[in-house]
């Protein structure tokens, strides 16, 4: 394995934005900049909506950058990179081939003659450790083994930078384990046939073990945050005191406020501005749950390790337990409010009670949708109104899921409904008959 610095690819102020079915410019990628050394592995970590695997995609050549550039060795790409490869979260393998035509099949796409390929081929299948399975199908291999194939037929090219997008996620837990253990083996060998690794993961343990460098991202659009230098010895011990340090300063980036990003209060804030994470209330319900059990805080790693869930899919229930004031987060540790308290101890019609006057103060969404039906001429308005609006600030598929999400909050909090025959939301009869009430009322 090459020890040097050299910069093998270098990503220029790329940013990327993609036009939507209805027209709408969507932007993914804001301002990138990153250099990929050899001698080294770097993880992309980031939530969802933070450009990850976009960015990864830019990197390896299969998507031009909006603006910026991306160049290999000091040349500019003008399509794909010649110098990566890429293994992928869901195989990709063709069923119709066997392991071994599988593995071949870059090298036939360069044109290396058939017997360099299979020999370079069977080569990787040894050092991946699938001898003997050469001949087999996908289907008759298991998860993990074909993920090998994946990694045989990047590896087999030799690539100056192997590209991993999310490799280890759609595999159980042990078999990613194990994989992940092979691959730190087969990285600490001379002979290991790649000079860097960049890995995309939104799992914070997973870029600790791995990484020498973790770039965090942050979303909408997505930009680098932090930069984080994992200067441990391989193999990493996940019980050491350094090591649970990373991990919960990178917890604690991925759910504390950016530097020098003014964020709204959320009695305050537009629905663009403090846009609903997209969570049932019973999810948002349950983890508050869990912290008040536990006596009123619990660490956010643990909680993640003890459910089996990934940081994507914890941190939505914790920015909206935050968004309501049920919680908060300091540290990687979260804290339970009063009115998180109050929330999981009432009964159930108090707790929708609590729910119902959080939300419409502090869900921006739902206080938005709560004031037109009030300010309308009967409770009722269509859904496509706030459609209309929310298209100007997030793109259609997202605009749908904030509305879907707004009415799902709104219906259990007995503020408004929704019609799906009709399309109209109707604020509840008792809100309508106060409002009404209250405006027939002598000052």
């Amino acid at each position: 394995m090459t020890t040097t610095l050299d910069v093998l690819i270098a990503v220029d102020k790329v940013s990327k934005s993609f036009t939507g079915a209805a027209g709408d410019e969507l932007q993914v990628l804001d301002g990138i900049d990153l250099n990929l050394r050899a001698g080294e592995i770097v993880a992309l970590l980031g939530r969802s909506g933070s450009g990850k695997s976009t960015l990864l995609r830019t990197i390896a050549g299969l998507i031009a950058p909006t603006t910026g550039s991306v160049r290999y060795r000091g040349q500019e790409l003008n399509g794909a990179n010649p110098g990566t490869a890429m293994v992928f979260q869901s195989f990709a393998l063709m069923p119709w081939l066997t392991v071994q035509d599988n593995v071949e099949l870059g090298l036939a796409a360069q044109g290396v003659p058939p017997a360099q390929r299979r020999d370079r081929a069977l080569k990787a299948i040894d050092v991946i450790g699938l001898d003997g399975f050469e001949s087999a199908y996908p289907k008759e291999l298991s998860g993990g083994m074909r993920q090998r194939v994946g990694f045989a037929r990047a590896l087999v090219l030799e690539p100056d930078v192997l590209l991993m997008d999310e490799p280890f996620s759609a595999l159980d837990v042990l078999t990613a384990e194990n994989l992940r253990t092979e691959l730190m083996s087969l990285w600490g060998t001379p002979n290991f046939p790649t000079k860097a690794v960049c890995i995309v993961t939104h799992n914070i343990e997973e870029a600790v073990l791995l990484a020498d460098r973790v770039i965090v991202l942050g979303a909408n659009p997505g930009h680098i945050r932090a930069e984080v230098t994992v200067d441990l010895a391989r193999p990493r011990d996940r019980k050491s005191a350094a090591f649970e340090a990373l991990v919960d300063g990178l917890y604690d980036l991925l759910t504390g406020r950016e530097p020098d990003v003014t964020v709204p209060e959320p009695t305050e804030a537009t629905p663009t501005a403090r846009p609903l994470p997209v969570v049932s209330v019973g999810g948002l319900a349950g983890l508050v749950e869990i912290v008040y059990a536990r006596g009123g805080r619990a660490d956010l790693p643990d909680i993640a390790a003890e459910l089996s869930f990934e940081v994507d899919d914890l941190l939505p229930l914790v920015d909206a337990a935050a968004l309501l004031d049920f919680l908060f987060v300091a540290g990687g540790d979260l804290h339970l409010t009063p009115m998180g308290s109050a929330f999981t101890t009432a009964d159930i019609q108090r707790s929708k009670k609590i729910f119902a006057e959080q939300a419409r103060h502090r869900a921006p969404l739902v206080r938005t949708i709560y004031k037109a039906l009030a300010s309308s001429a009967d409770g009722n308005l269509r859904a496509g109104f706030f459609l209309d609006l929310l298209r100007r600030g997030f793109s259609t598929d997202d605009a749908q899921q904030q509305l879907d999400t707004a009415i799902d909050w709104g219906r259990y909090a007995e503020l408004f409904d929704y019609d799906t025959d009709t399309g109209q939301i109707t604020l509840d009869p008792a809100h309508w008959t106060a409002l009404t009430t209250e405006h027939r009322t002598p000052a």
